[in-house]
């Protein structure tokens, strides 16, 4: 069985940070004003922002996952995610186009990151890592490509059943 290409794994990561952001952005609103509509937010460059910064957490954890611990891992992610959130930020930026603005925080930096972040982006790196890069490097394509066809599925207490 063939693993996920780099294209399926960047769209899972996507979707993942898309899906994510909007979740944060309405807990936010609820948070600061008892909306209960919970409106979540975001942008289409989200999209991109997201594939691509988990996709380059994938290969720092595989690069890094018996060299160092997870706290140190984490660290390390959440280093990259400040750097990867300026940059995407600031190039956005240029066409009046970056989706947020942190300078109403304390410990801003160019309204492009916030200090006040830090915890939040460090245990989003640490499920990122544990759920969802670990799950979807596990994910196999059974090579049939028919969505009706049958094929054998192994189980963890049957050698081999038959799928329909």
């Amino acid at each position: 069985m063939e693993t996920l290409t780099t294209f399926f794994r960047w769209y899972l990561y996507a979707i993942h940070g898309y899906f994510c952001e909007v979740m944060f952005t309405a807990a936010w609103a609820f948070v600061e004003s008892a909306n209960w509509k919970f409106p979540g937010i975001t942008s289409v460059w989200s999209l991109f922002i997201y594939g691509t910064g988990i996709l380059i957490i994938e290969k720092m954890y595989l690069y890094l996952w018996r060299r160092c611990n997870i706290l140190t891992r984490c660290l390390i992610y959440t280093l990259w995610t400040y750097i990867w959130e300026f940059m995407t930020g600031f190039t956005l930026r240029q066409f009046n186009a970056c989706p947020w603005d942190y300078s109403a925080f304390r410990w801003n930096f160019m309204g492009l990151v916030t200090l006040e972040y830090a915890l939040p982006w460090f245990l989003a790196s640490a499920i990122a890592e544990q759920m969802v890069i670990k799950n979807t490097l596990r994910l196999r394509l059974d090579g049939s490509g028919d969505p009706g066809t049958n094929r054998t599925m192994c189980t963890k207490n049957t050698k081999h059943k038959k799928v329909q």
